[in-house]
């Protein structure tokens, strides 16, 4: 497929919420396909584009591009006019892709084994990316603290979305520790035009109780 439109396969119960919430950003127009679990996601038409049979995953100009990080790095390479991500000799370059990458890596990794009972103990703390939770936790309030009102300062980018993304839904699930710098951070960032379109957007796809 070869289309200058991002097709974005997700689910409202999953980190396509993430993508959504980029994708909003951008203000750009693009398709959602909603992927079912246990059914579309694991359809030889879906593996065919994702052979994890997750999502999100995103087609655009002929490339498919899975993990929410990535997808949110490459939008916002993709589509520059939105101002989403520091140009390559842009010295908030480093700052920018350090703190993608550190939620990506360490914070996701130490998040799920701790909600997983799965955390090493401490003479086996260097067989870890994070080393343990807790300096993962204080390494990330060290960046929610830096955020004044934003990660890169006065500019908002694709690393407010996806570390933002992963303090705001660790507060609400409990995954992650309530500290000021945590909650004053996921604050600024619900107030966001693009995070409230998305939220709606996605809850709007939420199956009905009952």
């Amino acid at each position: 497929m070869t289309t200058s439109e991002p097709v974005f396969h997700t689910n409202p119960m999953s980190r396509g919420r993430i993508v959504r919430w980029m994708l909003e950003e951008l203000g750009v127009e693009y398709r959602t396909v909603v992927q079912e679990y246990g059914r579309s996601m694991k359809s030889p038409e879906y593996l065919a584009i994702n052979p994890m049979g997750k999502v999100p995953a995103l087609q655009h100009r002929g490339a498919v591009v899975t993990e929410a990080a990535a997808i949110c790095t490459y939008l916002a390479d993709a589509f520059p006019q939105a101002g989403l991500a520091p140009a390559v000799d842009d010295p908030l370059r480093g700052p920018y892709l350090r703190w993608m990458f550190f939620a990506a890596g360490p914070v996701e990794a130490a998040v799920s084994a701790n909600a997983l009972g799965l955390l090493p103990p401490p003479e086996k703390a260097a067989f870890v990316g994070y080393g343990s939770f807790e300096q993962t936790i204080d390494a990330l309030e060290v960046a929610a603290t830096s955020a004044s009102p934003w990660l890169l300062g006065e500019r908002f980018s694709a690393a407010d979305v996806y570390v933002g993304s992963q303090v705001d839904f660790g507060l609400m699930f409990g995954s992650i520790p309530e500290r000021p710098a945590f909650a004053a951070w996921a604050e600024r960032l619900r107030g966001r035009e693009a995070y409230k379109r998305a939220k709606a957007m996605d809850d709007a796809l939420m199956p009905a109780k009952g």
